[in-house]
């Protein structure tokens, strides 16, 4: 009795499931051969497309049969032995070598020449049919695409919602990839630390393990976090519209660390002002040592005549700098009275800006388009192309952002005054604060540099708090004396807050040295009970 092998394939896992499932294949082949008394001496399943070629079984399966091992092949129908051509001519030459071929749903003598005709035809019907299925499916992966939606796995820190839908971020791992973005920012964790923290801290892959280096790699280098959908073969650019998990200036930090642009560090022992002092003569950061029982910040650089700090030096400074920050609950009341009335005057100047960030949108989509025509024109290549469309949807989706604040008004406003205070208090607290990481969280958004001249140490801070620095000033003279001029400083904290909000929470900084700390007594708590202190003690 001669010898057969059994061939049945599905084009993918789901099909396997559903339909034109492998055991209904199998059950049509088993009586067929029972029929015509074909003996079945092995069996080869695939759940491969037949559309590409290079199918591992059914190389493996004509191998076997080029050496002779079986005298034939039993399938179920001439589209699940081949749907292209290649594979088809492959067939036809094993046949011209006597090997047989069965279709058990087909009854087609392919010994004659009428057979192989009508065989050779519905391969090349077969082949066609997968061609323009082909052609739908990427008519409709890039019909979603323009859409903003993700046709793909969701990356991880997302979760699927179905098709048609926008990808959710996950409650539980989307958090984590957003403080792997924050930590890798600092320049001061390599891919490997960071690997082991983010699993300390609970984040696993897909399968419940560790996440790998070239799993971490690919999740610092995806726009998708910052709302951008980026094919990776193509290089195309879209705009998505799932919620963003990163800010784009988070993203390009990142993406400067990751390619050498900001010197990349790895952890080490954690110092209170570590990696915040930079040296005035050579502007390189300094570095922490300890030398007689006393923590100095020197500076290393050959050639630099340098600095050289004492941490208790730097800690006088900071810390009797914070102390001036001397306003009473009425004080504060007051301020936040006066703020709420410019939030209220300002928003009837929404309209306005809403038309000058409209029309710079505008704008942007004609550069848009003229770029795609100079592509369409030859006049740009492919690459050149796709990074410069990537840049311009980047700043369309932060001109985007400033719309959508716009149109938040006052209650985006109120936020960024409310986490300003919150940011006074944090100083007002930085003695009582127990951690060096707490410590260095806060002056690294309360100060725009620490710099470091001989054994002194010059605070730069950000604008908004060189001016509550300087409280007194806002003191009403003559028969008020004593009073705070709470208008004036409700306006510029309500500036500062505009000035946040139409920059995406980026802070401009006013780089006035304030060298002189003043400490006169605090007195009394001066801050209300509805404000919230735990996060900075």
């Amino acid at each position: 009795m001669k010898k057969y092998f059994a061939y049945i394939r599905v084009s993918t896992t789901k099909q396997g499931e559903q339909g034109s499932s492998l055991q209904e294949q199998r059950s049509a082949i088993e009586a067929y051969s029972a029929r015509h008394n074909l003996k079945i001496i092995d069996w080869f399943e695939e759940q491969e497309t037949a559309a590409s070629q290079g199918r591992p079984v059914f190389g493996e399966m004509l191998k076997a049969i080029e050496r002779r091992t079986a005298d034939g092949v039993v399938t179920h129908k001439i589209d699940r032995s081949a749907r292209n051509l290649r594979d088809w001519a492959r067939i036809g030459e094993l046949i011209d070598h006597g090997v047989e071929m069965h279709f058990a749903h087909e009854s087609i003598d392919l010994t004659s020449r009428g057979g192989r005709l009508s065989a050779d035809i519905l391969a090349v019907v077969a082949s066609d049919y997968i061609r323009n299925l082909r052609d739908e499916v990427r008519k409709g992966f890039y019909g979603r695409l323009k859409q903003g939606l993700y046709p793909l796995g969701a990356p991880l820190g997302y979760l699927d919602e179905g098709g048609g839908k926008p990808k959710t971020i996950d409650p539980v791992r989307g958090p984590l990839i957003k403080r792997a973005f924050e930590l890798y920012a600092t320049g001061l964790w390599s891919l490997y630390t960071l690997r082991d923290e983010l699993h300390a801290r609970g984040l696993r892959n897909r399968r419940g393990g560790k996440v790998t280096i070239t799993g971490l790699s690919t999740i610092l280098n995806n726009p998708f976090y910052t709302g951008i959908i980026k094919l990776k073969k193509t290089r195309q650019v879209y705009e998505g519209v799932h919620e963003r998990l990163i800010e784009p200036g988070l993203f390009e930090q990142v993406a400067d660390v990751l390619g050498g642009r900001i010197p990349k560090r790895g952890p080490r022992t954690q110092y209170r002002y570590q990696r915040l002092l930079r040296c005035q003569a050579c502007g390189y950061a300094l570095t922490a040592e300890r030398q007689k029982g006393h923590l100095y910040y020197r500076c290393h650089t050959r050639g630099c005549g340098g600095a050289c700090v004492r941490e208790e030096q730097i800690n006088a400074a900071v810390f009797g700098a914070a102390s001036r920050l001397r306003l009473t609950p009425e004080q504060w009341r007051a301020v936040q009275r006066d703020a709420e009335a410019l939030i209220e005057g300002r928003a009837a100047g929404a309209p306005r800006e809403r038309e000058r960030i409209t029309l710079q949108l505008a704008a942007l989509e004609d550069r848009i388009a003229r770029t795609t025509d100079a592509f369409i024109d030859k006049a740009l290549d492919k690459e050149s192309f796709a990074a410069r469309r990537e840049q311009l949807i980047s700043q369309r989706i932060k001109l985007q952002t400033a719309l959508r604040n716009v149109d938040a008004g006052h209650l985006s406003e109120r936020q960024y005054i409310q986490k300003f205070f919150e940011l006074g208090i944090a100083l007002q607290l930085l003695t009582e604060s127990a951690h060096d990481e707490k410590v260095r969280e806060i002056l690294g958004e309360a100060t725009s540099n620490l710099v470091g001249v001989g054994k002194n140490v010059v605070i730069y801070w950000r604008k908004p708090l060189q001016q509550m620095l300087s409280v007194p000033s806002f003191f009403l003279g003559g028969p008020n004396r004593g009073d705070l001029r709470t208008k004036n400083l409700a306006k510029w904290i309500s500036d500062l807050a505009v000035e946040w909000r139409m920059q995406d929470g980026a802070q401009v900084d006013d780089c006035t040295p304030s060298r002189e700390p003043l400490c006169p007594d605090r007195g009394d708590d001066p801050w209300p009970d509805d404000l919230d202190r735990s996060h900075y003690a």
